[in-house]
């Protein structure tokens, strides 16, 4: 029978009668079972926008209890790890608070992705599974295949998730979690050949979820909408978990449609009834940008008038991007002052700084020779890049700038970001050398360089990419950005990282995605980019032109430098064969 409007499925409302707690709770478990006294919940839709599935929070509790018993009944027992596929939907939210009420460790791991192909994918599922070493792997049926060729390769049971649920769920005693008991383990989206487990308590976890629903002053009329995988920790902690200990009903697409279809995020945003909290790194504002067409009028399709958070974080922030989303949504209501940056790592289980809201975007010019540095040579003319601004430390966290030597620096200063507080990670799971590696009494090396100003935290690479040649520091990002101002390339088109030459000298190593299919034009496109380069850094460099869509990405999205520098040097990057 066809659905009549009278009899549509509805989605969960976004006010409430429930008092609203900002996640001041012993364990997730208990958040999920205040959540589940109201009437809020979560809402997954198609790639058009169109609601599939309405999930309040009570309905999930009583799912998650029925699969707690399922795991119990599998011999799952306190402090064994399950790996779940964490596609976004139903399935998944009630398998890892499942797996929470049966006392083990749920550890979300990634869908397959446009980036790689299906040995790729297997083997890092393969990779992750040994690391985390869980009893079972449950993933959605679609992709058994290849999730279980990867559990095979582990030694893993493997699971369609549709199976499990449909398993007898016998009645049985569920242990009480402690707040400092592990809750999850998180791997960061560049967890691939040497992945680590992040360890994060229900201490950590709610102490971070309050952080962050003080931060952005969560209200009555906020709804939240999403698109980002909850394999990632700020889809995980922020759109899911959140959500659910701040009582917030969300509204979700799946990530691979957001793909698609990107400007369906933004006509779920336009017909939310209250204030909405949305969040995306900086390439999604940047597709959505490009995608509406200069012959259409964004107000006529869009009201972004009432987008009250429009969150940024994940990877470098671009002002030049946040400035196109501006100029294309401003007549659909968009204000610049929605936009919120941040800062964060899974180590410290998600933010660690949030700008204020309703300042927006705010940079910093800084002298290129103070970001790598050095000092100015000469009367070499000046350049600058623009810093974002990303936010004051949350709630009960401490940071500061140190040198290499752990000397803390004064404001202005470049240097490693460390941070404190009872978000931060107990440890890497079985890995003490790399714990001990970032943690030191109670502060975490986030491995990302920046300065402090006035309280404000400004992030300007991580320290891993930097290159260095004859003494001297080039972030990558500045290299990357440069060629992206040339006309035929984007952001993702490049990536840069340091080689040693034959002659056992250090030289910058650019690699471009190039489309064109005509030699000569291919040879005017590299003189071009290596002489755009030595514009910028002084240096010569080695320039090679790619094929489209060769650069390997992390599971997020995320260019990753370290794999396309080892994927060159190996061979499996094939450039174009260029005349001298």
């Amino acid at each position: 029978m066809l659905m009549t409007s009278e009899t549509a499925m509805m989605p969960t409302p976004t006010a409430d009668t429930l008092p609203r707690r900002f996640s001041d709770f012993a364990t997730l478990g208990e958040a999920l079972d205040y959540a589940a006294k109201g009437t809020r919940g979560l809402n997954f839709h198609d790639a058009r926008g169109t609601l599939v599935r309405s999930y309040p929070y009570a309905e999930l509790r009583g799912d998650a209890e029925a699969a707690a018993h399922r795991f119990v009944a599998a011999g799952i027992g306190a402090g064994d790890r399950v790996a779940l596929v964490a596609e976004t939907g139903a399935e998944f939210a009630q398998l890892f608070f499942g797996v929470v009420m049966a006392g083990a460790w749920p550890v979300p791991l990634p869908l397959p992705t446009s980036f790689g192909g299906k040995e790729s994918y297997i083997d890092q599922l393969r990779v992750q599974l040994a690391s985390c070493d869980p009893r079972l792997l449950v993933f959605p049926g679609e992709i058994g295949a290849m999730a279980g060729a990867a559990a095979e390769a582990a030694g893993v049971e493997g699971v369609a998730w549709e199976d499990f649920l449909t398993r007898e769920a016998p009645e049985a005693p569920l242990p009480e979690a402690g707040t400092d008991d592990i809750c999850y383990l998180q791997y960061s989206s560049g967890s691939t050949r040497f992945p680590h487990g992040v360890a994060i308590t229900h201490r950590a976890l709610l102490s971070n979820l309050a952080a962050h629903a003080h931060g952005v002053q969560i209200a009555a009329e906020d709804r939240c909408v999403s698109w980002l995988p909850w394999y990632h920790d700020m889809g995980l902690v922020g759109c899911f978990l959140s959500p659910v200990a701040n009582q917030v009903s969300t509204d979700y697409l799946k990530t691979e449609d957001f793909a698609r279809r990107p400007l369906s995020w933004l006509d779920l945003i336009s017909r939310n009834p209250g204030t909405s909290l949305s969040y995306s790194p900086t390439f999604g504002y940047d597709i959505c940008a490009r995608r509406i067409s200069s012959q259409t009028k964004a107000s006529d399709r869009f009201d972004l008038s009432r987008w009250r958070v429009a969150g940024n974080g994940a990877d470098m922030i671009r002002p030049d991007v946040m400035q196109a989303f501006v100029d294309a949504f401003a007549e659909a209501g968009f204000q610049a002052s929605a936009f919120l940056p941040s800062y964060g790592l899974a180590e410290a289980t998600l933010a660690v700084s949030l700008m204020p809201v309703g300042e927006g975007i705010r940079v910093e010019l800084v002298e290129e020779t103070d970001l790598s540095g050095g000092h100015a040579a000469g009367d070499r003319p000046q350049r600058f890049r623009a810093i974002v601004n990303c936010g004051k430390p949350v709630r009960d966290m401490e940071v500061e700038v140190r040198e290499e030597d752990g000397t803390p620096l004064p404001d202005g200063a470049i240097g490693k970001i460390w941070c404190r507080g009872p978000s931060v990670m107990v440890g890497y799971f079985r890995d003490e050398a790399a714990t001990d590696a970032c943690l030191k009494d109670g502060w975490l090396d986030t491995g990302d360089m920046g300065y402090m100003s006035a309280g404000y935290i400004f992030i300007v690479g991580r320290a891993k990419d930097m290159i260095i040649v004859n003494g001297r520091n080039h972030w990558p990002q500045d290299i990357e950005w440069a060629v992206e101002q040339l006309p035929g390339f984007k952001a993702g088109d490049i990536a840069a990282f340091a080689i040693t030459t034959p002659g056992g000298e250090e030289t910058p190593a650019v690699l471009v995605q190039c489309r064109s299919s005509d030699e000569g034009e291919r040879v005017r496109l590299r003189d071009e980019i290596r002489e755009r380069v030595r514009s910028v850094t002084g240096m010569n460099c080695v320039v090679e032109l790619i094929p489209p869509r060769t650069l390997p990405r992390t599971s997020s999205g995320k260019l990753s430098r370290a794999k396309a520098r080892n994927l060159y040097l190996s061979g499996e990057i094939k450039p174009y064969d260029l005349a001298a």
